[in-house]
C-alpha cells in the first residue's frame, strides 16, 4: 500500500480497526526514518544535542533511543567535560 493511502486510512474513522492498523504501519515507517536520520546527523558531525534538538527532545531521550541501535561504524564523538 502506498504511503499517502496509508495516510489516508489512519485518517479515515469508517473502519477503526483499518485505521489502526494504519497507524502502527506510520508509527513503524517512522521509527525507521527517524533512525536513518539520526544516523545520518551522526554521520554529518552533528552532536547528540544537535539532534535533540531538532527533534524537539532532550539529549538524554535521543541518547537513549538511539545510542544501541545505530550502526556501530558511526563515530560518536564523545563530550568533553
Amino acid at each position: 500500500m502506498e504511503a499517502t493511502q496509508v495516510a489516508r486510512s489512519a485518517a479515515d474513522t469508517s473502519d477503526p480497526r483499518a485505521g489502526l492498523r494504519a497507524i502502527a504501519s506510520l508509527r513503524t515507517l517512522a521509527d525507521a526514518l527517524e533512525l536513518r536520520q539520526v544516523e545520518a546527523a551522526l554521520r554529518a558531525g552533528m552532536t547528540w544535542q544537535d539532534t535533540a534538538d531538532a527533534l524537539g527532545v532532550t539529549r538524554q531521550a535521543v541518547h537513549k533511543k538511539y545510542a544501541k541501535r545505530i550502526d556501530p561504524t558511526i563515530d560518536v564523538p564523545r563530550r568533553t567535560r
